[in-house]
Protein backbone atom coordinates (compact mmCIF):
# COMPACT_ATOMS: atom_id res chain seq x y z
CA UNK A 1 0.00 0.00 0.00
CA UNK A 2 1.36 3.31 -0.75
CA UNK A 3 0.12 6.79 -0.39
CA UNK A 4 0.95 10.21 -1.74
CA UNK A 5 -0.43 13.41 0.00
CA UNK A 6 -0.18 16.96 -1.47
CA UNK A 7 -1.35 19.99 1.00
CA UNK A 8 -0.78 21.65 3.81
CA UNK A 9 2.45 22.96 2.46
CA UNK A 10 2.59 25.14 -0.61
CA UNK A 11 5.07 23.16 -2.61
CA UNK A 12 4.07 19.26 -2.65
CA UNK A 13 5.30 16.47 -0.69
CA UNK A 14 5.40 13.21 -1.45
CA UNK A 15 6.10 9.71 0.79
CA UNK A 16 5.33 6.43 -0.21
CA UNK A 17 5.20 3.42 1.70
CA UNK A 18 5.10 -0.51 0.69
CA UNK A 19 4.44 -3.33 2.44
CA UNK A 20 4.65 -7.15 2.31
CA UNK A 21 1.95 -9.72 4.06
CA UNK A 22 2.33 -13.42 3.73
CA UNK A 23 4.60 -13.38 0.38
CA UNK A 24 2.96 -11.03 -1.49
CA UNK A 25 3.96 -7.38 -3.06
CA UNK A 26 1.13 -4.85 -3.44
CA UNK A 27 1.82 -2.64 -5.88
CA UNK A 28 0.26 -0.76 -8.89
CA UNK A 29 -0.89 3.08 -9.00
CA UNK A 30 -4.56 3.75 -8.55
CA UNK A 31 -6.32 6.63 -7.17
CA UNK A 32 -8.57 6.62 -4.41
CA UNK A 33 -9.19 10.60 -3.62
CA UNK A 34 -8.60 13.12 -5.55
CA UNK A 35 -9.49 16.63 -5.18
CA UNK A 36 -10.91 18.76 -1.74
CA UNK A 37 -10.90 21.90 -0.95
CA UNK A 38 -8.15 24.60 -1.23
CA UNK A 39 -6.07 25.84 1.70
CA UNK A 40 -6.55 29.42 2.50
CA UNK A 41 -2.74 29.49 3.19
CA UNK A 42 -0.10 28.49 -0.09
CA UNK A 43 -3.80 27.40 -2.38
CA UNK A 44 -2.78 23.76 -1.91
CA UNK A 45 -4.62 21.00 -3.05
CA UNK A 46 -5.63 18.61 -0.46
CA UNK A 47 -4.89 14.81 -2.38
CA UNK A 48 -5.04 11.35 -1.75
CA UNK A 49 -3.31 8.55 -3.63
CA UNK A 50 -3.12 4.91 -2.94
CA UNK A 51 -0.93 2.77 -4.60
CA UNK A 52 -2.42 -0.84 -4.50
CA UNK A 53 -3.62 -4.11 -6.50
CA UNK A 54 -1.44 -6.01 -8.30
CA UNK A 55 0.32 -8.82 -6.11
CA UNK A 56 3.51 -10.61 -7.29
CA UNK A 57 5.29 -13.03 -4.71
CA UNK A 58 7.91 -12.00 -2.81
CA UNK A 59 11.15 -13.47 -4.06
CA UNK A 60 14.49 -13.51 -1.57
CA UNK A 61 18.10 -13.44 -3.19
CA UNK A 62 20.92 -14.34 -0.61
CA UNK A 63 24.57 -12.79 -2.01
CA UNK A 64 27.68 -14.66 -1.09
CA UNK A 65 30.90 -12.83 -2.19
CA UNK A 66 34.25 -14.56 -2.36
CA UNK A 67 36.69 -13.86 0.06
CA UNK A 68 34.28 -12.66 3.15
CA UNK A 69 32.23 -9.81 2.46
CA UNK A 70 32.54 -8.01 5.68
CA UNK A 71 31.89 -4.63 3.90
CA UNK A 72 28.90 -5.80 1.71
CA UNK A 73 27.37 -6.67 4.81
CA UNK A 74 27.94 -3.36 6.41
CA UNK A 75 26.90 -1.98 3.56
CA UNK A 76 23.42 -3.92 3.78
CA UNK A 77 23.07 -3.35 7.33
CA UNK A 78 23.47 0.67 6.51
CA UNK A 79 21.21 0.49 3.84
CA UNK A 80 18.41 -1.77 6.44
CA UNK A 81 18.51 1.18 9.15
CA UNK A 82 18.14 3.49 6.32
CA UNK A 83 14.97 1.63 5.10
CA UNK A 84 13.74 1.22 8.73
CA UNK A 85 14.31 5.02 9.23
CA UNK A 86 12.37 6.39 6.37
CA UNK A 87 9.75 3.29 6.48
CA UNK A 88 8.91 4.88 10.00
CA UNK A 89 8.72 8.32 8.31
CA UNK A 90 6.25 7.13 5.62
CA UNK A 91 4.23 5.35 8.51
CA UNK A 92 3.59 8.44 10.30
CA UNK A 93 3.02 10.67 7.56
CA UNK A 94 -0.11 7.72 6.38
CA UNK A 95 -1.48 8.12 9.77
CA UNK A 96 -1.59 11.86 9.72
CA UNK A 97 -3.29 11.70 6.38
CA UNK A 98 -5.94 8.88 7.18
CA UNK A 99 -6.35 10.52 10.35
CA UNK A 100 -7.50 13.47 8.44
CA UNK A 101 -9.99 12.51 6.48
CA UNK A 102 -11.44 9.88 8.62
CA UNK A 103 -11.90 12.88 11.13
CA UNK A 104 -13.70 14.48 8.77
CA UNK A 105 -16.35 11.21 7.81
CA UNK A 106 -16.78 10.78 12.12
CA UNK A 107 -17.75 14.62 12.09
CA UNK A 108 -20.24 14.32 8.71
CA UNK A 109 -21.36 10.83 10.84
CA UNK A 110 -21.05 9.26 7.00
CA UNK A 111 -18.16 8.46 3.97
CA UNK A 112 -18.71 10.67 0.82
CA UNK A 113 -20.68 8.46 -1.56
CA UNK A 114 -17.90 9.13 -4.47
CA UNK A 115 -15.50 7.17 -1.79
CA UNK A 116 -16.94 4.22 -3.73
CA UNK A 117 -15.92 4.58 -7.17
CA UNK A 118 -12.46 6.15 -6.13
CA UNK A 119 -12.05 2.54 -4.28
CA UNK A 120 -13.38 0.64 -7.50
CA UNK A 121 -11.17 2.82 -10.07
CA UNK A 122 -7.83 1.56 -7.25
CA UNK A 123 -9.32 -1.59 -7.56
CA UNK A 124 -9.78 -2.11 -3.81
CA UNK A 125 -13.42 -3.72 -4.09
CA UNK A 126 -13.97 -7.05 -4.92
CA UNK A 127 -10.74 -8.17 -5.53
CA UNK A 128 -11.21 -11.86 -5.63
CA UNK A 129 -13.91 -11.52 -7.99
CA UNK A 130 -13.37 -13.42 -11.24
CA UNK A 131 -12.05 -11.05 -13.86
CA UNK A 132 -14.66 -11.71 -16.19
CA UNK A 133 -17.22 -9.95 -14.00
CA UNK A 134 -14.79 -6.82 -12.85
CA UNK A 135 -12.46 -7.68 -10.66
CA UNK A 136 -9.02 -8.50 -10.81
CA UNK A 137 -9.17 -12.39 -10.15
CA UNK A 138 -6.92 -11.98 -7.09
CA UNK A 139 -6.42 -14.89 -3.77
CA UNK A 140 -8.68 -14.70 -0.86
CA UNK A 141 -5.95 -13.81 1.44
CA UNK A 142 -5.50 -10.25 -0.93
CA UNK A 143 -8.57 -9.51 0.40
CA UNK A 144 -7.83 -10.15 3.78
CA UNK A 145 -5.07 -7.50 3.17
CA UNK A 146 -7.15 -4.59 2.75
CA UNK A 147 -9.71 -5.36 5.73
CA UNK A 148 -6.65 -5.65 8.25
CA UNK A 149 -4.75 -2.29 6.77
CA UNK A 150 -8.07 -0.51 7.09
CA UNK A 151 -8.29 -1.28 10.53
CA UNK A 152 -4.79 -1.07 11.56
CA UNK A 153 -5.15 2.42 10.23
CA UNK A 154 -7.89 3.01 13.16
CA UNK A 155 -10.41 3.16 10.15
CA UNK A 156 -12.71 0.69 11.66
CA UNK A 157 -16.28 2.20 10.17
CA UNK A 158 -14.26 2.17 6.66
CA UNK A 159 -13.45 -1.50 7.29
CA UNK A 160 -16.80 -2.51 7.92
CA UNK A 161 -18.55 -1.37 5.18
CA UNK A 162 -15.70 -2.44 2.60
CA UNK A 163 -16.45 -5.81 4.77
CA UNK A 164 -19.92 -6.04 3.78
CA UNK A 165 -19.72 -4.68 0.37
CA UNK A 166 -16.57 -7.09 -0.56
CA UNK A 167 -16.36 -10.03 1.51
CA UNK A 168 -20.43 -10.66 2.29
CA UNK A 169 -22.44 -8.96 -0.74
CA UNK A 170 -20.25 -10.45 -3.99
CA UNK A 171 -19.45 -13.26 -2.59
CA UNK A 172 -23.18 -14.03 -2.08
CA UNK A 173 -23.72 -13.06 -5.67
CA UNK A 174 -20.34 -15.16 -6.91
CA UNK A 175 -21.28 -18.45 -5.10
CA UNK A 176 -25.07 -18.28 -5.50
CA UNK A 177 -26.51 -15.87 -8.57
CA UNK A 178 -27.69 -16.79 -12.27
CA UNK A 179 -25.30 -15.83 -15.09
CA UNK A 180 -27.58 -12.87 -15.61
CA UNK A 181 -27.31 -11.90 -12.19
CA UNK A 182 -23.62 -11.93 -11.88
CA UNK A 183 -22.86 -10.10 -15.33
CA UNK A 184 -25.25 -7.44 -13.99
CA UNK A 185 -24.13 -6.74 -10.42
CA UNK A 186 -20.69 -7.94 -10.17
CA UNK A 187 -19.11 -5.59 -12.39
CA UNK A 188 -21.23 -2.75 -10.75
CA UNK A 189 -20.30 -3.73 -7.30
CA UNK A 190 -16.14 -4.01 -8.02
CA UNK A 191 -16.12 -0.83 -9.68
CA UNK A 192 -18.41 0.97 -7.16
CA UNK A 193 -21.05 1.84 -9.32
CA UNK A 194 -23.28 -0.07 -7.11
CA UNK A 195 -22.84 -0.24 -2.73
CA UNK A 196 -23.98 -3.61 -1.72
CA UNK A 197 -25.71 -4.08 1.63
CA UNK A 198 -27.47 -7.64 3.13
CA UNK A 199 -30.54 -6.83 4.81
CA UNK A 200 -31.01 -9.64 7.81
CA UNK A 201 -31.69 -7.95 11.14
CA UNK A 202 -35.24 -6.57 11.99
CA UNK A 203 -36.80 -4.74 15.12
CA UNK A 204 -38.01 -8.07 16.35
CA UNK A 205 -35.59 -10.19 14.79
CA UNK A 206 -31.63 -10.49 15.49
CA UNK A 207 -29.96 -13.51 16.49
CA UNK A 208 -33.35 -15.48 15.50
CA UNK A 209 -33.56 -14.76 11.69
CA UNK A 210 -36.06 -17.50 11.81
CA UNK A 211 -38.41 -14.98 13.18
CA UNK A 212 -38.23 -12.07 10.54
CA UNK A 213 -41.27 -11.07 9.45
CA UNK A 214 -40.42 -8.85 6.05
CA UNK A 215 -42.63 -11.20 3.37
CA UNK A 216 -42.57 -11.61 -0.29
CA UNK A 217 -45.78 -12.55 -2.28
CA UNK A 218 -45.77 -13.87 -5.30
CA UNK A 219 -48.32 -12.47 -8.12
CA UNK A 220 -48.05 -13.79 -11.80
CA UNK A 221 -44.11 -12.94 -12.80
CA UNK A 222 -43.41 -11.01 -9.82
CA UNK A 223 -43.11 -10.78 -6.12
CA UNK A 224 -44.42 -8.01 -3.61
CA UNK A 225 -42.28 -7.30 -0.94
CA UNK A 226 -43.45 -5.70 2.22
CA UNK A 227 -41.30 -5.11 5.52
CA UNK A 228 -38.51 -3.60 7.70
CA UNK A 229 -34.96 -4.27 8.37
CA UNK A 230 -32.67 -2.00 10.25
CA UNK A 231 -28.89 -1.62 11.60
CA UNK A 232 -28.50 -2.17 7.93
CA UNK A 233 -24.62 -1.33 6.89
CA UNK A 234 -24.27 0.73 4.13
CA UNK A 235 -28.07 1.31 4.65
CA UNK A 236 -27.82 5.15 3.16
CA UNK A 237 -25.63 4.36 -0.23
CA UNK A 238 -26.59 0.81 -0.92
CA UNK A 239 -27.84 0.59 -4.67
CA UNK A 240 -28.20 -3.49 -4.01
CA UNK A 241 -29.45 -5.30 -0.95
CA UNK A 242 -29.68 -9.25 -0.94
CA UNK A 243 -32.68 -9.29 1.43
CA UNK A 244 -33.77 -11.80 3.41
CA UNK A 245 -37.91 -12.28 3.63
CA UNK A 246 -40.14 -14.73 4.29
CA UNK A 247 -41.86 -16.61 1.52
CA UNK A 248 -43.91 -19.50 3.06
CA UNK A 249 -44.28 -18.33 6.80
CA UNK A 250 -45.41 -21.66 7.21
CA UNK A 251 -42.04 -23.79 6.05
CA UNK A 252 -40.03 -22.05 8.97
CA UNK A 253 -36.70 -22.31 7.77
CA UNK A 254 -37.37 -23.92 4.31
CA UNK A 255 -39.67 -20.71 4.22
CA UNK A 256 -36.90 -18.52 4.32
CA UNK A 257 -35.99 -16.86 0.73
CA UNK A 258 -33.12 -14.28 -0.29
CA UNK A 259 -34.00 -11.42 -3.68
CA UNK A 260 -31.67 -9.32 -4.75
CA UNK A 261 -33.06 -5.64 -4.47
CA UNK A 262 -32.48 -2.82 -6.60
CA UNK A 263 -32.86 0.11 -4.02
CA UNK A 264 -33.77 2.46 -7.54
CA UNK A 265 -37.26 0.14 -7.32
CA UNK A 266 -40.70 1.81 -6.08
CA UNK A 267 -41.79 1.31 -2.86
CA UNK A 268 -38.19 1.11 -1.87
CA UNK A 269 -37.06 4.07 1.13
CA UNK A 270 -34.61 4.59 3.43
CA UNK A 271 -35.24 5.42 7.18
CA UNK A 272 -32.29 7.86 9.13
CA UNK A 273 -28.79 7.26 9.75
CA UNK A 274 -28.68 5.74 12.67
CA UNK A 275 -26.51 7.23 15.46
CA UNK A 276 -23.99 4.86 17.09
CA UNK A 277 -21.56 5.08 19.96
CA UNK A 278 -18.49 3.54 17.54
CA UNK A 279 -17.79 3.74 13.88
CA UNK A 280 -19.59 6.66 13.24
CA UNK A 281 -18.07 7.11 9.73
CA UNK A 282 -20.15 4.18 8.45
CA UNK A 283 -23.85 4.63 7.43
CA UNK A 284 -26.15 2.24 9.31
CA UNK A 285 -29.97 2.84 8.76
CA UNK A 286 -33.42 1.33 8.68
CA UNK A 287 -34.76 -0.19 5.32
CA UNK A 288 -38.75 -0.12 4.82
CA UNK A 289 -40.16 -1.92 1.87
CA UNK A 290 -43.64 -0.87 0.66
CA UNK A 291 -45.47 -2.89 -1.95
CA UNK A 292 -42.07 -3.58 -3.77
CA UNK A 293 -42.52 -5.49 -6.63
CA UNK A 294 -39.54 -7.30 -7.84
CA UNK A 295 -39.56 -9.67 -10.78
CA UNK A 296 -39.12 -13.29 -9.71
CA UNK A 297 -35.65 -13.62 -11.38
CA UNK A 298 -34.71 -11.48 -8.56
CA UNK A 299 -34.56 -14.35 -6.26
CA UNK A 300 -30.61 -15.20 -5.05
CA UNK A 301 -29.99 -19.16 -4.72
CA UNK A 302 -33.01 -21.21 -3.98
CA UNK A 303 -36.72 -20.30 -3.50
CA UNK A 304 -37.03 -21.34 -0.12
CA UNK A 305 -33.82 -21.69 0.51
CA UNK A 306 -32.62 -18.82 2.28
CA UNK A 307 -32.10 -19.87 5.49
CA UNK A 308 -29.59 -22.67 4.38
CA UNK A 309 -27.33 -20.28 2.26
CA UNK A 310 -27.02 -17.63 5.00
CA UNK A 311 -25.41 -21.03 6.99
CA UNK A 312 -23.26 -21.53 4.27
CA UNK A 313 -22.06 -17.77 3.67
CA UNK A 314 -21.77 -17.08 7.14
CA UNK A 315 -18.13 -18.45 7.98
CA UNK A 316 -16.42 -15.94 5.36
CA UNK A 317 -18.15 -12.86 6.72
CA UNK A 318 -17.22 -13.68 10.70
CA UNK A 319 -13.56 -14.90 8.87
CA UNK A 320 -13.78 -11.01 7.51
CA UNK A 321 -14.98 -9.96 11.52
CA UNK A 322 -11.60 -11.61 12.76
CA UNK A 323 -9.65 -10.13 10.18
CA UNK A 324 -10.41 -6.97 11.00
CA UNK A 325 -10.10 -7.37 14.65
CA UNK A 326 -6.50 -8.77 14.71
CA UNK A 327 -6.12 -5.44 12.09
CA UNK A 328 -7.22 -3.05 14.76
CA UNK A 329 -5.88 -4.39 17.88
CA UNK A 330 -2.26 -4.44 15.74
CA UNK A 331 -2.96 -0.04 15.48
CA UNK A 332 -4.18 -0.26 19.31
CA UNK A 333 -1.46 -0.94 20.14
CA UNK A 334 1.29 0.28 17.94
CA UNK A 335 -0.32 4.05 19.10
CA UNK A 336 0.13 2.83 22.64
CA UNK A 337 4.15 1.89 22.15
CA UNK A 338 4.51 5.30 20.43
CA UNK A 339 2.66 7.22 23.61
CA UNK A 340 4.38 5.11 26.75
CA UNK A 341 7.66 5.96 24.99
CA UNK A 342 6.88 9.75 25.16
CA UNK A 343 4.60 10.30 27.94
CA UNK A 344 6.23 10.27 31.10
CA UNK A 345 5.47 10.87 35.16
CA UNK A 346 7.69 10.76 37.91
CA UNK A 347 10.55 11.75 35.62
CA UNK A 348 10.73 8.90 33.32
CA UNK A 349 8.94 7.60 30.15
CA UNK A 350 6.04 5.54 31.37
CA UNK A 351 6.80 2.65 29.23
CA UNK A 352 9.80 2.20 31.69
CA UNK A 353 6.96 1.29 34.34
CA UNK A 354 6.47 -2.80 34.62
CA UNK A 355 3.00 -2.57 34.98
CA UNK A 356 3.25 -1.14 31.42
CA UNK A 357 5.53 -3.41 29.72
CA UNK A 358 4.04 -6.52 31.35
CA UNK A 359 0.45 -5.26 30.03
CA UNK A 360 1.85 -4.61 26.92
CA UNK A 361 3.54 -8.21 26.35
CA UNK A 362 0.40 -9.98 27.63
CA UNK A 363 -1.72 -7.90 24.41
CA UNK A 364 0.96 -8.65 21.71
CA UNK A 365 1.14 -12.13 23.05
CA UNK A 366 -3.05 -12.49 22.68
CA UNK A 367 -2.84 -10.69 19.47
CA UNK A 368 -0.12 -12.77 17.61
CA UNK A 369 -2.37 -16.15 19.25
CA UNK A 370 -5.59 -14.70 17.40
CA UNK A 371 -3.37 -13.53 14.29
CA UNK A 372 -2.17 -17.14 14.18
CA UNK A 373 -5.77 -18.62 14.51
CA UNK A 374 -7.46 -16.10 11.99
CA UNK A 375 -4.47 -17.00 9.31
CA UNK A 376 -5.11 -20.40 9.70
CA UNK A 377 -8.89 -19.98 9.12
CA UNK A 378 -8.14 -17.72 6.04
CA UNK A 379 -6.37 -21.12 4.83
CA UNK A 380 -9.29 -23.17 5.13
CA UNK A 381 -11.43 -20.82 3.60
CA UNK A 382 -9.49 -20.47 0.68
CA UNK A 383 -9.43 -24.31 0.47
CA UNK A 384 -13.50 -24.46 0.97
CA UNK A 385 -13.10 -25.67 4.76
CA UNK A 386 -13.61 -23.56 6.50
CA UNK A 387 -17.02 -24.87 8.71
CA UNK A 388 -19.20 -22.51 10.70
CA UNK A 389 -18.35 -23.92 14.38
CA UNK A 390 -14.57 -23.00 13.28
CA UNK A 391 -15.76 -19.72 11.71
CA UNK A 392 -17.62 -19.00 15.12
CA UNK A 393 -14.75 -20.01 17.24
CA UNK A 394 -12.43 -17.35 15.08
CA UNK A 395 -14.72 -14.29 15.15
CA UNK A 396 -15.58 -14.98 19.62
CA UNK A 397 -12.08 -15.47 20.15
CA UNK A 398 -10.91 -12.56 17.51
CA UNK A 399 -13.07 -9.72 18.65
CA UNK A 400 -13.20 -11.25 22.65
CA UNK A 401 -9.26 -9.92 22.34
CA UNK A 402 -9.71 -6.95 20.30
CA UNK A 403 -12.01 -5.34 22.79
CA UNK A 404 -9.74 -6.37 25.31
CA UNK A 405 -6.84 -4.74 23.77
CA UNK A 406 -8.75 -1.74 23.01
CA UNK A 407 -9.48 -1.56 26.74
CA UNK A 408 -5.95 -2.25 27.90
CA UNK A 409 -4.35 0.35 25.77
CA UNK A 410 -6.66 3.32 26.49
CA UNK A 411 -5.99 2.12 30.19
CA UNK A 412 -2.14 2.89 29.61
CA UNK A 413 -3.13 6.34 27.92
CA UNK A 414 -4.75 7.53 31.27
CA UNK A 415 -6.99 10.39 31.01
CA UNK A 416 -5.83 11.30 27.30
CA UNK A 417 -7.49 7.88 26.78
CA UNK A 418 -11.14 9.04 27.76
CA UNK A 419 -10.78 12.16 24.97
CA UNK A 420 -12.51 11.89 21.86
CA UNK A 421 -9.48 13.38 20.01
CA UNK A 422 -7.50 10.59 20.89
CA UNK A 423 -7.64 7.69 18.30
CA UNK A 424 -7.43 5.24 20.81
CA UNK A 425 -10.95 6.45 22.52
CA UNK A 426 -12.27 5.79 19.40
CA UNK A 427 -10.69 2.31 18.46
CA UNK A 428 -12.24 1.51 22.33
CA UNK A 429 -15.50 2.85 21.04
CA UNK A 430 -15.62 1.05 17.28
CA UNK A 431 -14.57 -2.68 19.03
CA UNK A 432 -17.40 -2.56 21.04
CA UNK A 433 -19.77 -3.57 18.26
CA UNK A 434 -17.38 -6.32 16.89
CA UNK A 435 -18.62 -8.70 19.85
CA UNK A 436 -22.50 -8.09 18.33
CA UNK A 437 -22.94 -8.18 14.79
CA UNK A 438 -21.95 -11.04 12.47
CA UNK A 439 -23.60 -13.05 15.37
CA UNK A 440 -23.14 -12.40 18.93
CA UNK A 441 -20.42 -13.85 21.68
CA UNK A 442 -23.00 -16.04 22.96
CA UNK A 443 -24.36 -16.99 19.93
CA UNK A 444 -20.86 -17.90 19.03
CA UNK A 445 -20.37 -19.99 21.99
CA UNK A 446 -23.81 -21.75 21.43
CA UNK A 447 -22.67 -22.41 17.87
CA UNK A 448 -19.56 -24.49 19.32
CA UNK A 449 -21.36 -25.96 21.72
CA UNK A 450 -23.68 -27.93 19.75
CA UNK A 451 -21.06 -28.83 17.69
CA UNK A 452 -19.56 -30.83 20.21
CA UNK A 453 -22.72 -31.82 22.96
CA UNK A 454 -25.35 -31.35 20.36
CA UNK A 455 -28.50 -29.62 21.03
CA UNK A 456 -29.99 -29.15 24.50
Amino acid sequence: LQLHYHGVRPAPWDATLGFRREGFFVSRLATLLRGGKKEKKGGSVACLEVVVVRVYPVVTMEMHPPGGGGSVRRLAAAEDRAQRTQRAREERLRATVMERLNERWEREGIMPRDLWNRMGEAGLLCVDVAEEHGGIGAEFPFSCVILEETARLGMMSLATNLAVHSDIVAPYISHLGTDEQKAYWLPRLASGEAVGAIGMTEPGAGSDLQAIKTNAVADGDDYIINGQKTFITNGQHADLVILAVKTDPKAGARGTTLFLIDTHLDGFSRGRNLEKIGQHAGDTSELYFSDLRTPASSVLGRLGGGFGHLMDELPRERLALGVTAVGAAQGCIEQTIDYVQNRKAFGQAIGSFQNTRFELARMKTDLEVNRAFVNHCASLYAQGQLDVPTAAMVKLASTEMQCNVADGCLQLFGGYGYMSEYPIARAFADARVQRIYGGTSEIMKEVIARSMLGRA
